[in-house]
């Protein structure tokens, strides 16, 4: 199954909303409220998710991790972290064993 939806058209979509104007764009209104509010955001979806991982409903959970996915993308941008930086992250990681990658970890 392919989706023609992607992390990086949302993250586009999020670039575009956050030159918009706040009386029209909630992108643009959480950015205004600083990198603290869409961390308390992004939070507080993550949280609902968890929670809805652990109900009945399946269609909940892929409601609510849409939403992490958006205020995760929302919270990169309130501080000038791309895709492509997350994306090189996680290539380096994955080219060992999850194990050999944490066990590399300080502390």
């Amino acid at each position: 199954m392919t989706n023609a939806f992607t992390l990086e058209k949302l993250e586009q979509i999020v670039a575009e909303r956050s030159q918009a104007s706040g009386a029209t764009s909630y992108t643009r209104q959480l950015l205004d409220q600083g990198v603290e509010k869409c961390a308390k955001k992004f939070g507080e979806e993550a949280v609902e998710a968890v929670l809805a991982s652990v109900g009945s409903e399946r269609d909940h959970l892929i409601k609510e991790s849409a939403d992490v996915l958006y205020h995760l993308l929302v919270l990169l941008a309130a501080r000038q972290v791309s895709l492509a930086e997350v994306y090189a992250e996680l290539d380096m990681r994955t080219a060992r064993s999850g194990l050999a990658e944490k066990a590399s970890r300080p502390g």
